[in-house]
């Protein structure tokens, strides 16, 4: 019989429907089996001998819970059949899996949990893990252990869901089976098969596997789902593509994304009309069509779009790709290309009075400490040329090596994102929030910003909430260097650098408002009407029973309109009324 290897993963949920992803070890239809008589059948489809099948569960009562099984049936049995059982586990070590809908009002309370660089590894030899526990693990043991206990009704992955270049040493040992671990790539991975292993390591982890079986998720690649400072700059790509290794590299990345994570980001409507996914379900092997579709968008950015819209209920989610859509060329450097920046505009303005709340998940901070800030706009001055040939090779060397290459690198992209959150924010039709949902920079923090115009302020409130990482760790010298970049000192540098780049004064001021935080961190959004709490839990490890739980460090309630005469924003702390609570 057919067995499962990897998932199931509950990915797309709307009001009425579903999917839910999930690898076999060989082809056979795949049945998804709830308990209030919804379902879904679909065969396998293979890409590089692997067997995929992402199953759409149609029949769903809106505003509803219920639990599922998934079946395997052989490929000769007649659809429909009852299949063997492969879903839940029998070893009943977690609850049982279900989908719960959207209601379909859009009214009701949504709770979205998101965070960002998820090193899955598990210790190799240490008694404890010497980067702290797991966040997503010890939010699947409290969910587990309290069924009761509030759940998220989405979870957004921001990034660095796998890391291509950072390998544990049970993948390295897989890897030497295959090649020389002499030779370039050395332990980093060099093909899609590969990358099959990190997503097996990464979503076979026990509670990761329950916890992404049961709540939704929305994902996109950040750097480390490829390579560190991925695109980076047109210098920076020249050399990676005169190695023997990268075209393959980032062939078998963009196929593995496009496998396991992309395509649940998708609607099944929106499934049906994808032209890439029917002929691959329709192929003996896919495998070649995958390959070219890689090769293409490897290629021209252009080719293709990762980023997607999901509107949940009374909220909308645009979830924006800041690494594969960039333009590199110095003179037209941009974040996103001239169709991508389209793209956004029109996801985020259309039907406007259709949203109360607009979440923007880029996995790059828009809003970043601001001697960070003021160093990427300086350094992309010398790149261009600003202070003449000379400045401009430094620069180039300071920013492969500094990863200067968020969005403040980009000028032109930062101020027209920020004016089309200004649009977005304004009008009657205005959200009561507009959330910058980031990750990427291993700390959390919440920065609120302040427009220059002052007769043009957006009526919205505007936040970036950006939470990293949610398994890894960061060097004590960044910690004191993050913290620097936010202090009166570090703003003070970053305005003499920005005077030697002749560079202009950004269209908004911002101020920290949450944060900085360090450790294994999840930031949950929690809408009800025109209202939104927020957040923080870290993982921290049990002294007693040497396990571990989630403790809430931070948490603020921001309400949906500005009151007059505010100019200092719109989180009023309640740090100081609020005590830690642990889960």
């Amino acid at each position: 019989m057919a067995e499962l290897r990897l998932g199931p993963l509950l990915r797309y949920v709307d009001a009425n429907s579903a999917t839910v992803w999930v690898e076999t070890d060989r082809p056979c239809e795949v049945r998804i089996s709830c308990a209030d008589g919804a379902g879904g059948a679909e065969r396998t489809w293979q890409v590089a001998g692997h067997h995929y099948a992402l199953v759409p569960v149609t029949g769903l009562t809106p505003g509803s819970e219920t639990p599922y099984q998934v079946l395997l049936n052989e490929p000769g049995a007649p659809p429909g059949g009852s299949g063997e059982r492969v879903w839940p586990l029998p070893d009943g070590r977690f609850p049982v899996s279900t989908i719960r809908t959207l209601p379909a009002s859009g009214d009701d309370l949504l709770s979205i949990a998101f965070g960002s660089c998820r090193w899955s590894a598990p210790p190799a030899k240490a008694a404890h893990d010497p980067i702290g526990p797991d966040a997503l693990d010890t939010l699947a043991a409290a969910l587990a252990a309290e069924p009761d206990r509030q759940r998220p009704d989405v979870l957004l992955l921001l990034g660095d869901q796998v890391y291509a270049d950072q390998t544990s040493e049970a993948t390295a040992r897989a890897l030497a089976d295959r090649r020389d671990l002499t030779e370039p790539p050395w332990k980093q991975v060099a093909d899609y098969e590969e990358y099959t292993h990190l997503y097996h390591e990464s979503w076979l982890d026990p509670e990761v596997r329950w916890l992404l079986s049961t709540v939704p998720s929305c994902m996109i690649f950040d750097d480390h789902d490829v390579i560190d400072d991925w695109n980076t700059s047109a210098a920076w790509l020249a050399r990676m593509r005169t190695t023997s290794w990268w075209h393959e590299r980032i062939v078998g990345g963009l196929m593995s994304y496009w496998v396991h994570q992309h395509l649940g980001n998708l609607s099944p409507a929106e499934l049906a009309v994808d032209e890439l996914y029917t002929r691959v379900r329709a192929a003996a092997d896919g495998t070649d069509l995958v390959r070219d579709f890689a090769v293409r968008a490897d290629a021209d950015p252009a080719a293709t779009r990762w980023s997607y819209r999901r509107d949940l209920g009374r909220v909308r989610l645009v979830m924006i790709d800041t690494r594969a859509s960039r333009v590199l060329e110095e003179g037209g450097r941009a974040m996103l290309d001239k169709a991508e920046g389209e793209w956004l505009r029109q996801a985020v303005l259309d039907g406007r009075r259709d949203y109360d709340h607009l979440l923007l998940g880029s996995s790059l901070p828009w809003l970043m400490p601001h001697l960070i800030h003021a160093a990427e706009g300086w350094n992309a001055a010398l790149c261009a040329g600003e202070r003449g040939p000379r400045w401009a090779r430094a620069g180039e060397l300071l920013r492969q090596r500094a990863d200067l290459e968020h969005w403040p690198a980009f000028p032109e992209s930062f101020a027209a994102l920020t004016e089309l959150i200004a649009e977005a924010g304004s009008g009657p039709h205005a959200p009561a929030t507009v959330c910058v949902l980031s990750g990427d920079v291993h700390h959390a923090y919440v920065a609120e910003p302040h427009w220059r115009d002052a007769g043009r302020p957006p009526t919205s409130r505007v936040l970036q909430l950006t939470c990293s990482p949610v398994h890894n760790g960061i060097p004590g010298a960044l910690r004191a260097g993050f913290r620097f970049g936010w202090s009166r000192s570090g703003r003070l540098l970053g305005k003499l650098l920005a005077r030697h780049g002749r560079v202009g004064r950004p269209p908004v001021t911002w101020r920290r408002t949450g944060g900085p935080w360090f450790g294994n961190q999840l930031m949950t959004l929690t809408l009800t009407g025109r209202t939104a709490r927020i957040a923080l839990d870290q993982a921290h490890r049990a002294k007693r029973s040497g396990g571990a739980r989630l403790v809430t460090v931070w948490r603020d309630e921001v309400a949906g309109a500005r009151v007059a005469g505010d100019t200092e924003g719109a989180v009023r702390s309640a740090r100081g009324t609020d005590r830690a609570k642990s889960g």
